[in-house]
Parts: structure tokens; sequence; C-alpha cells
């Protein structure tokens, strides 16, 4: 249990801090460091898989191609929102961006009622509800919709979804879905290269470096996350979840000097109401059926 928590925890702190590494490479553009992330990320989980020396699923996947229908999906899905994440950061955008993560578990809930046709306890429909009058607040008072954070919650609800519905495990998930991608990065990356404008060989080594590193910064917490979720509660797991979110909010405010007041804040406020619903409910639904068992 605590070695689960500590496993979990552990991944969530380093989603939140990823403002600082992505401030850290901002010289290069977002589409570039995307590419990187690709790149970078690929070679590490293959890695990976060769010391575990287990490529049956390449195999069982190769007598199943129509399900890599899903991982075309998931992988597109991905990309929208590593970049979009990328993007934000580098355009003083992070509080916008940890609005995303705040709304995500609300988002998967509604999904799961529409499309899954989960059948949701009453408390569930008020979170919702108050999550989507604070989205509706924030777009009254700033005159357009808190796009940024509405297409990072949509987009990474939509990758668990169809996570959901693959065969793969968390790594060959992962390593299918840059194997996908890999042929765009690298076309980029050499279309950049051809117009002399890519960075990488240009950049001190020091950035080089950092930018090497965007495949550790990508797979790390993903494999501390899939450690953690095989070992405790759900319940655990969804509060623990806040932990980027706020950290990434912490540091556009604190660090980044971000804008954060007025109209803003109630609507976050509005968010964190309906999140508070959503977890105390789960965390008594979760209580009773302890008790009962």
């Amino acid at each position: 249990m605590n070695r689960g928590v500590l496993y979990a925890l552990g991944a969530y702190l380093l989603w939140g801090l990823f403002p600082i590494y992505f401030k850290l490479v901002a010289a290069v553009p977002a589409l570039e460091i995307l590419a990187h992330r690709i790149a970078w990320s690929l070679l590490l989980v293959l890695g990976l898989l060769g010391l575990r020396r287990d490529w049956r699923w390449v195999g069982a996947l190769a007598r199943q191609p129509q399900q890599l229908r899903w991982f075309i999906a998931s992988a597109a899905l991905v990309s929208v929102n590593w970049g979009l994440y990328i993007w934000a950061v580098n355009a003083q955008r992070v509080v916008d961006a940890s609005l995303g993560y705040f709304i995500n578990p609300l988002v998967n809930v509604a999904i799961g009622a529409l499309l899954l046709h989960e059948r949701l306890r009453p408390a569930q429909w008020v979170a919702v509800a108050i999550a989507g009058a604070g989205v509706a607040w924030l777009t009254a008072t700033a005159g357009a919709p808190p796009w940024i954070g509405l297409v990072l919650a949509f987009s990474f609800a939509g990758y668990g979804l169809l996570r959901k519905q693959a065969p793969l495990g968390a790594m060959e998930g992962f390593a299918l879905e840059v194997t996908l991608l890999f042929p765009l990065a690298a076309a980029y990356l050499l279309w950049l290269a051809a117009q002399g404008a890519e960075h990488f060989t240009q950049a001190p080594w020091s950035l080089q470096a950092l930018l090497a590193l965007s495949g550790p910064v990508t797979a790390v917490p993903l494999l501390l996350f899939a450690a953690g979720a095989r070992r405790i509660p759900f319940s655990t797991l969804g509060l623990l979840q806040y932990v980027a979110p706020t950290l990434q909010l912490l540091l556009g405010v604190w660090l980044f000097k971000e804008p954060f007041a007025g109209a803003k804040v109630a609507g976050y406020a509005l968010v964190w109401s309906a999140l508070a619903v959503f977890t105390g409910d789960s965390l008594w639904h979760a209580w009773r059926l302890r008790r009962a068992t």
C-alpha cells in the first residue's frame, strides 16, 4: 500500500513539475520539442522492452491488425495533448493548462455516462453540473471558452477511453503509440534540418541534454503511475491526481507570475467545489463498499 502511494505520488509530482522542464527548453519551438519528445521516448521505451525481452505482444498484434486502430487514434490524441501543453507553458498559459487537469476527472465521468452508458450517482451529476457552471463563468467573463483547459481535458479523457478499450499493457501500448508517431516526428526534424531551422545541433550541450531527457521525462512518470495504480485503491489514486494540477497552478502563479485574480479565481473556485463534491462522494462510496464486504 505505502509503496503504491509513493509510486503514484512520484508520478503526479513529476507531472506537476513539467512546467519547469518545458520552461528550460523554451528556446526551442513547441512543435520541435514535441518531435524530440516522441523520438527520445521511442528510443527509451524500446530499450526498456529490450531488457524485458518480451516481444510476444508484437506477434499478437500482427495477428489482429484491426486492433491497431485504437492506437492510431490514441497516438493522435496524446500528440495533441502533449503539443498543446508544451505550447501553453511556453506561451505563459500554465494556469490555463492546469484547469484541464482539474476538470479531467469530471470529463471522464461525463464521457462514461454519455458514451459507455455508466450510471452516475446523484452527487456525480451535481459535480459535473457545478464544473459546467465554472466553465460557463470563465467563458462569460473572458469572452471566450477556456479552450486550452478544455482541449487538454477532453484529449486526455479521450486518450484514457481509447486505452481502456485497447488490448496492450501500459509500456507496450506507449511503445506502439510513439512508434506510430515517430515517422511524422522524424520527417519534421529532417525537414527542419534541410531548412537550416532545427535547434538541436546548433544548441549548447546543456540544451541538447535537456532535449534528450524528454524521453525519460515522459516515460518515468508513466511507469511510476502504472506501478502505483496496480497497488492502491482507485479512490486513493483519485485523490492523488489533484497533486499535479495544483502544483502546475502554484508554479504558474508564484514562479512564473501569471495573472490569477478576480473572475478567474471565481471560476476556478466553482471547479474546485465540483471536485470536492466528486471526491467526497467517491470516498463515501468506497467506504460503503469496504464496509459491506
